[in-house]
């Protein structure tokens, strides 16, 4: 037996599978003919080796003894599990806290026999040592200082002095491939929400509007964000505040645009006031509870609005016995006029409502399977993960080609104007009267709209700290820091400025970002077969995100080809974002297991811990949050939706430790799911509980 250090570390290509430079080698010689485990023998090395203190030790030891010292501690630090019934990871984690515990008795240990020897510069350097663990863990962006508007101040000391690496660190040929693909992954909701958006608001604000929002916006927060990976854009939950405000306006006989512009007025003012006390830490009591209700919630109705808009398109054109001929005898005995035969002929034909399901359905099936394709095992996992991630504008082009060759059947196509204007001029400017264009704006109601206003930064507050936390988790191995309030301030204050120019708010959008983040992710190469790619780096810089809202800005002289694209292709693409959402919520995941037998219910924590009856318990729970949700919506108070869910938050707080056990809610509502970033089967939907 012999434990060998070379003095320079070499590469032993003919003995190791992976190009892992070598420092020390283990040799064993025994008979071919023994009781004795050699490989066992190899892998208590390995774990030795693997332990911090003892890998120093093996670089720094002079003889035979040290090492033998070296190997006491670390056994006076292990925990020998027996063998039993029990599986290993539900013991690892019973004694987790244990093994902790004991690894700091032992550095207490270490520290009091250097200080005992004399050794006082090494006992300084492990004391410092701790005092940086420390630091490092109390480095909180969301910890409160105490001071009015010291969370903003901390962000800025934190994010700019690292102004300068954020554009150097741009230089690479991934920047670049990430800004190209993130540009077709934040163009094609914007068109949708876009088009959608016009629709609920009968013009007064569309793809013109949406385009040039998303661009400026994006553009000063690429410049001033603290956390310039974020991805401004539109999401559901803001579309379904600006379909219920709109109603609200229109059965009131209020201006809408001009209400929006007092909202924003009020969001601007509740933003600094949320920021100057330090808000933002309230985030951390939003658990996957309130997350998935929230997305649950927008996913159906994404699904139902879906096949809604194909009702009204098959209402509109009524699958008939007969057509036009008897409308032409009609107009030949004068029971009706050549301008109704006209219009009846354009659009009341059977052919427009049945294309309109075949596009729909067509775009929802390409993309969706484009997705699916990412996950399977045909191809490269780099060609697989090009199709996947382009699977929306793949299934908008190939939809528009077969719109493209119908032409004696009409369809309702997307309303984009020429060039920078408006979507609707005759209605509305660029700036919007603050005190009414047509008609006075009511003095109560400017007061009024700070509860509108309020119910805006629910869902802005929501969406971008949640999805600020979740790029920031530790796995992602973020260097540069973020900042919660810098982030918060700059989209609502640029929120309230955008309702004067008749602009819609912008949040951060999750998948987007997430997608975003992973696009700059490199990954270690240097891994050993069935081992985990490791994360390498970040690339941590300001220019992606600029190229993406320069490049969409751009787009809006794409007018004469977005004009082709017809309205069923973009439900479909809605009906796509509502399904796959669905697929990364456990709620929807428990919802199934209620209709599945025991026997056959995987091998989760939330299936393990709980008890069958009180997992569905919780989701029933849930489920009449969402019950609730919906019918506020769907009524005169639909306004208040934001305020209603953001009680769920109490509920979960205060509400259901009385009928859960502790044990059981840190199994149903835990955030320990970690990113995948294995190339070969990354879904940024699987991963996350937020609404796109």
């Amino acid at each position: 037996m012999a434990f060998v250090r070379l003095n320079e570390s070499v590469f032993l290509e003919s003995v190791l599978e992976v190009p892992i430079p070598v420092r020390f080698i283990f040799v064993l010689l025994g008979p071919s003919q023994s009781n004795m485990d050699y490989h066992e023998i190899g892998r208590s090395l390995s774990t030795l080796m693997s332990d911090k203190h003892f890998h120093e030790v093996a670089y720094s030891a002079d003889d035979r003894q040290d090492l033998l010292n070296a190997i006491n501690e670390f056994l006076d630090a292990s925990i020998v599990i027996p063998p039993s019934e029990v599986e290993g990871k539900d013991l690892l984690k019973s004694v987790a806290s244990f093994q902790k515990e004991m690894l700091r008795k032992r550095k207490e240990r270490e520290l009091r026999r250097l200080m005992k020897d004399g050794l006082i510069q090494e006992a300084k350097d492990l004391s410092d040592e701790k005092k940086v663990e420390a630091e490092g863990s109390d480095d909180d962006p969301l910890k409160r200082t105490g001071i009015v508007f010291g969370g903003l101040v901390q962000d800025i000391k934190r994010r700019y002095p690292k102004y300068l690496s954020d554009i150097t660190d741009a230089l690479h040929s991934q920047c670049i491939a990430a800004g190209l693909f993130i540009y077709f992954a934040a163009l094609s909701p914007t068109i949708t929400f876009g088009g959608l958006l016009g629709e609920k608001t009968h013009g007064l604000m569309g793809v013109s509007e949406m385009i040039v929002s998303t661009s400026i916006l994006g553009i000063l927060f690429s410049i001033l964000g603290a956390q310039p990976l974020l991805v401004i854009g539109f999401s559901g939950p803001l579309l379904v505040f600006e379909e219920a405000f709109y109603k609200f306006c229109h059965t009131q006989d209020i201006e809408y645009l001009t209400g929006r512009v007092w909202i924003g007025f009020w969001l601007v003012v509740i933003v600094f006031i949320i920021v100057a006390v330090e808000g933002s830490f309230l985030v951390r009591y939003i658990s996957p509870f309130t997350q998935e209700i929230f997305a649950f919630l927008i996913s159906l109705i994404f699904i139902y609005e879906t096949f809604y808009k194909l009702y009204k398109v098959f209402t509109e054109h009524p699958l008939l016995k007969s057509y036009p001929s008897k409308l032409q005898s009609s107009w030949k005995n004068k029971t009706v006029s050549p301008d109704t035969v006209g219009y009846i002929t354009e659009k009341m034909q059977p052919n427009t409502a049945l294309l309109s399901l075949v596009l729909m359905i067509g775009t929802f099936l390409i993309a969706f399977f484009m997705r699916k394709f990412k996950n399977s095992r045909f191809l490269g996992g780099k060609v697989r993960r090009i199709i996947g991630d382009f699977g929306i504008p793949i299934a908008i082009l190939l939809m528009v080609l077969v719109d493209h060759a119908i032409t004696d059947t009409y369809l309702q196509k997307l309303n984009v104007p020429s060039g920078l204007s408006v979507t609707s001029p005759d209605k509305r400017g660029w700036f919007i009267n603050p005190l009414g264009q047509k008609q006075p704006f009511p003095l109560w109601l400017m007061f009024a709209s700070v509860i509108p206003a309020l119910l805006v930064f629910i869902l802005i507050f929501m969406e971008t700290q949640i999805t600020a936390l979740i790029v920031s988790k530790k796995e992602r191995k973020l260097m540069k820091g973020s900042g919660f309030h810098l982030d918060l301030l700059l989209i609502g204050t640029m929120g309230g400025v955008c309702a004067l120019f008749g602009l819609p708010w912008l949040t951060a959008a999750t998948v987007r970002t997430v997608t975003h983040v992973n696009a700059l992710t490199v990954m270690n190469k240097a891994i050993a077969p069935g081992e985990k790619p490791k994360i390498k780096e970040v690339k941590e810089q300001r220019m992606t995100g600029m190229l993406v809202a320069v490049l969409v800005g751009l787009s809006i002289e794409m007018g004469s080809v977005l004009r082709q694209i017809p309205l069923a292709v973009l439900f479909g693409i809605f009906l796509y974002m509502g399904v796959t959402s669905l697929t990364g919520i456990q709620l929807y995941e428990r919802l199934l297991l209620m209709f599945t037998p025991s026997k056959h219910h995987p091998d989760h924590v939330y299936v393990i811990k709980v008890k069958t009856w009180r997992m569905n318990l919780f989701t029933i729970i849930q489920l009449a949050c969402i019950v609730i949700l919906w019918v506020v919506k769907s009524t005169v108070a639909s306004l208040a939706f934001p305020f209603v869910l953001i009680m769920t938050v109490p509920l979960r707080r205060f509400m259901l430790p009385r009928i859960f056990e502790e044990r059981e809610l840190k199994a149903l509502d835990s955030d320990d799911a970690e990113p995948n970033f294995d190339e070969d089967g990354q879904d940024e939907y699987n991963e996350l509980h937020m609404p796109v």
